[in-house]
Formats: structure tokens, C-alpha cells, sequence
């Protein structure tokens, strides 16, 4: 979702605070995330002096300590549809509730794990039993205090039905029950084996939330956790304001900064128009913003006292997934002859300048299991075998150059939701558009507003064409986007409506085996079965473009490239 609205500059201004509707019933989107590596992959290309300009000191100078003090405002492409993080799956509900929520564990590797708030775990034999330790002395921002019911309460509220969850649910589907085995001990039972569990526990949408706050009215709901910062208001469609947590007591282990945050305040201004947004960031207005414009990227790079970082994504790349149970597209020559039909390669790079990268699998490199020979199963750009499958398909070109069969001419429908719109998508569309209908295909674009996006298309599946991305360090991701039970009513990506046993049997194996060359077999399975039957054109891996100005320090990234600001300060 987006806003077009400038940020304006404000001092001293305290937001009014916002007793709205902070919970929706349902989420809007099943959206993109645009920050994210994992660690040991992690793409963060120093485009200005070789460094972050918030962490490098100059040159010949002594480093500069960090200061306390001062409000950031950080400018991002889309809205709030929810703060509560069990019930969003949008990057911006990520984004802000990292600074609110933390998490059991932290990912600091594809596959490895390290003390949060839980300072240790066992798992038992069977892969079944999660037992977590706590932290003692951790305290909610609402004052309660952390414990092992605090725990449960949140496991518990992401499964609940009554939460409608878009994501989070789907991360933890073998969920069964957690148990209080003491105040600081807490068990968690799952149904089967489940490698991805501690990964999923890292992500903000898993994030321990207080019990007190989970137990008030839905229409009540503010997010309250115990991260550094806490919230003060939200401004639907403008910004959401948060504040330090001077009690702030569970730094991630091995942090910089052990106490609580140096910044006073934190705003997340949304500002949907890219040269809107990154006019805020020259002028002043706001001292970073997500998504830097790559015709920008270049001129800011160059621009004194500012900086810029790209950190590549992980998890899946910026796809188009056709729906194969629908009209044409339930003949796999058609899905195969519209691949062929796009110059991906091409319409990437004049659009992009050379920052974001075309891809031909559904995952992005950066992630573990990612398979580059899947990539020979995806159908190349060949206009004339495009024509040659419709042609066997039986769909003729008509006097208008659009293809026919039956007296119906092969129209496919791809909404435009213009309040998700970033990284200027819809001038990709675009070209897409127009390269199809060189090969006789015709695609509608009807543009729709957030509810009739949700409800007439994502749940009432009327829709041949669905483009999105999803960041998520980990090739589990694949079973969130193709498996046969993981459709979107469901809290999953599965939006090509894939319905395959092998997929299936695949994702699951995969994730429940202690073997990680079963599951490598089974992923890479997966990456060439979707491309082959071409259920997914891929287009291009997204990469966090975040423009900084000089005096914002010690900003960094977290393995999903959500910018993490606890130890981020401002320098005079």
C-alpha cells in the first residue's frame, strides 16, 4: 500500500496518538519484502566510498563514538494494513515491528542459530519438541514481565483462526501446542519433524508479543513487545511513530550495544512516489528512505553527505505466476508459449540500469538451495516458438494480431494494484504487455483497489496473472509458495494454484529431513518442476536500495535486510 503524501519536516511534533483499528480482520496483501540476505550470501555493494557512510569514519580522523539522541525519519514505499505482526504479511509490517518485537533466536547464517530471548534450546530426538530457556529480567514495554506463557500466548495467537493470519500461521504449520514447564521454561510440540522451525522463529512476524495486549479487544490492539523501541502512534496512511525503550534489557547476543537505543524516536514515514521519496531524502525532510529509485541510484551515490547500500534479496526473486486453473493457461503450451514471448534480460536492464538483476528461477541466489541448473527448465526467449505452441494449442492469429480459438480471443487478466506498486513494476508491466502481444497474446491490466484486490482476485482467484516477491532466507520458502495447501485463504504464496503430489511430496520431505542433502535434491526438484511446467516467469532478484544521509550512523541489516536501527544514531 502506498501514500502520496510528502513528509514534511517537523520539530518537536508528537503525533497524536492513534486508538483506531490497529488489527485488520483481513490483511490486504500478500506482498513483496524488499530487504534481505542471508548472511553468508549477503550482497551489501558499497556504492559511495566503498563503506556505509552511517559506519565509516573519515579518512585520517578518529572514529566518532555513537551519541544519544534525536528522532530518525525513515521513509518507505507503502502503508500499514495491520501492526500486529501475526495477522500482516507486508514488508512494511516487518520493517516496523522489528524495532517493537524481538524474537527467541536470530539467524546469523543460512542454517545457523544464536540466543535471543531464549538463551538456549534443545530439540528432542524425534525433531518434534522444541524446549526454549528464557532470559531472565526481560520485561514487555506494558511492563509484563517475559515468561514461558508469554511465549505460548503468541505461539497461540498466530494459529488461532480468529487472527486470519496472511503469513505467519504458514511458517509454523506443524504448530500442535507449547506448555509452560516453568516461568522461563517453555516446550513447543509440533506435529512432525520441521527443519525450518528456529528460521521461522526469527522473523518479526513471529516476534513475542505481550499477553496483556494480545488479550484486549481486537478494535484495542497496539503492538507491544520488548524491543527497543515502542509505540506511540499510527497515522493511517502517513507514518507510524515509535519511541526508545529506556528499559530496553534483551540486546541480541554479541550486539554492539548492550543497553537501549541511542535515538530518542523513530518515525516511518510512507511515501509512495519514488522521486517524492527521494526528493524528502535530498532536501532534508527525512534522514533515509527505502527504495531509491535506480535511474537515482547513481547521482546519490555521487551526492555529498549522502550514501547509499544495495543488499540483494533473498528468498523468492520478483515473479509472475500464472494461474493453471484457469482458461488458457490450464494448457501448459500457452503458460510456456507466454515465457518465450517475454525478453526478461532486456526489459530488466533498460529499465533498471544494471541494480537489479534478470533471473530465470523462482529463487534468489542468495538463498540456500538455490539450484542454477533449474534454470535450463525455464522456457528462453523465442518469439517464433512462442508462436509455433500456440499454434499447436489451436490458437490462431486473428485479423487484429491477438490469437483465437473457439471465437475467443487468448485474453489473460493481471490486476494492477496500484497502492502495492514499487520499484517502478508497472512500467515492466508494461513492456511485458507489449512483447505478448507481439506473439498474438492479449493481457488486460484492470486496475483495483486494495479490497477488491484481496477479495475479488487473490480469494475469489479471478485472475490469470499474479506478480509479487517474498524475502525469506531460506528455500522453505518454496513450500510457501507451491504447495497445494498453502493458497492464499490458507496464509500462503501459493498463487498459481499449483496442485502437484510431487511438489508436495518434495516440500515436505525436504523439511522434515535431518539430511541436508535429501533436502537440497528436493529443492532443486522443486525449482526445475515449476519452471519446466512453467507455473513461474521470473523476472528479477529485488535489491534493498536504501539512500542514507551522512549523518545517520550505524544503521545495519539483519538477514533478512531489514534495516535494524538499535544501534543507529545521529550525528550533529
Amino acid at each position: 500500500m502506498s501514500s502520496t503524501e510528502t513528509p514534511e519536516t517537523r520539530t518537536g511534533e508528537k503525533p497524536p496518538r492513534s486508538r483506531g483499528r490497529l488489527r485488520s480482520r483481513r490483511p490486504a496483501v500478500l506482498v513483496v519484502l524488499l530487504v534481505a540476505a542471508v548472511a553468508a550470501a549477503i550482497a551489501v555493494i558499497a556504492l559511495r566510498g566503498g563503506a556505509d557512510p552511517g559506519t565509516k569514519a573519515a579518512k585520517g580522523a578518529p572514529a566518532a563514538g555513537p551519541v544519544s539522541g534525536g528522532t530518525l525519519r525513515y521513509a518507505v514505499a507503502g502503508t500499514q494494513v495491520s501492526l500486529d505482526p501475526a495477522v500482516a504479511a507486508t514488508a512494511v509490517t516487518g520493517l516496523i515491528d522489528r524495532n517493537i518485537f524481538d524474537s527467541l533466536v536470530f539467524q546469523t547464517g543460512p542454517d545457523t542459530f544464536a540466543p535471543w530471548l531464549a538463551e538456549q534450546w534443545t530439540v528432542s530426538a524425534d525433531g518434534k519438541t522444541y524446549t526454549f530457556t528464557l532470559r531472565e529480567g526481560v520485561k514487555f514495554h506494558d511492563g509484563t514481565p517475559l515468561t514461558a506463557d508469554a511465549v505460548k500466548a503468541s505461539l497461540d495467537h498466530v494459529v488461532d483462526p480468529k487472527t486470519k493470519s496472511a503469513y505467519a500461521a504458514s511458517l509454523i504449520a506443524p504448530y500442535k501446542e507449547a506448555r509452560a514447564v516453568s516461568d522461563l521454561v517453555v516446550e513447543v510440540t509440533l506435529s512432525r519433524p520441521f527443519t525450518p522451525f528456529l528460521q521461522a522463529l526469527s522473523v518479526p512476524y513471529l516476534g513475542v508479543q505481550s499477553p496483556a495486549a494480545l488479550a484486549k479487544p481486537v478494535e484495542q490492539y497496539e503492538p507491544v513487545g520488548t524491543g527497543p523501541f515502542s509505540f506511540v502512534s499510527w497515522e493511517k496512511d502517513k507514518r507510524v511513530t515509535l519511541r526508545k525503550y529506556a528499559g530496553y534489557a534483551s540486546p541480541r547476543a554479541g550486539a554492539a550495544n548492550q543497553g537501549a537505543a541511542y535515538l530518542d524516536g523513530l518515525v516511518f514515514e510512507f511515501v509512495s512516489e519514488d522521486a517524492t521519496r527521494y526528493g524528502a531524502l535530498t532536501s532534508g525532510q527525512v534522514q533515509a528512505i527505502a527504495g531509491v529509485p535506480p535511474v537515482d541510484a547513481r547521482t546519490l551515490k555521487s551526492l555529498p553527505g549522502f550514501g547509499l547500500t544495495a543488499t540483494e534479496t533473498p528468498g523468492l526473486n520478483y515473479n509472475l505466476y500464472l494461474n493453471q486453473t484457469r482458461g488458457p493457461l490450464r494448457d501448459v503450451r500457452v503458460r510456456r508459449a507466454l515465457s518465450a514471448s517475454v525478453n526478461v534480460g532486456e526489459l530488466v536492464q533498460n529499465i533498471y540500469f544494471g541494480y537489479y538483476k534478470a533471473v530465470r528461477n523462482p529463487l534468489s541466489a542468495a538463498t540456500a538451495g538455490y539450484d542454477a541448473s533449474a534454470e535450463r527448465s525455464l522456457a528462453s526467449y523465442d518469439p517464433a516458438q512462442a508462436a509455433r505452441l500456440l499454434d499447436e494449442a489451436g490458437w490462431k492469429l486473428g485479423p487484429d494480431g491477438y490469437r483465437v480459438k473457439d471465437g475467443k480471443v487468448l485474453s489473460l487478466t493481471w490486476p494492477y494494484w496500484a497502492e502495492g506498486n514499487k520499484e517502478q513494476r508497472d512500467v515492466l508491466a508494461e513492456g511485458i504487455q507489449a512483447q505478448a502481444k507481439l506473439t498474438g497474446i492479449k493481457i488486460e491490466r484492470p486496475a483495483v483497489d486494495t479490497g477488491a484486490f484481496v477479495s475479488k482476485y487473490l480469494i475469489g482467484g479471478e485472475y490469470d496473472l499474479v506478480d509479487v516477491s517474498f524475502a525469506r532466507p531460506t528455500p522453505d520458502v518454496l513450500r510457501f509458495a507451491f504447495a497445494s495447501g498453502n493458497t492464499y485463504e490458507k496464509a500462503g504464496g501459493n498463487v498459481a494454484l499449483v496442485n502437484s503430489p510431487e511438489i508436495d511430496r518434495w516440500v515436505e520431505e525436504a523439511a522434515e529431513t535431518s539430511d541436508p542433502a535429501t533436502a537440497a535434491r528436493d529443492y532443486a526438484a522443486v525449482q526445475r518442476e515449476v519452471l519446466d511446467k512453467a507455473y513461474v516467469l521470473p523476472l528479477y532478484t529485488p535489491v534493498a536500495l536504501t539512500g542514507l544521509s551522512g549523518k545517520v550512523k550505524g544503521v545495519t541489516f539483519d538477514t533478512q535486510t531489514y534495516p535494524e536501527f538499535h544501534d543507529a544514531w545521529l550525528k550533529a
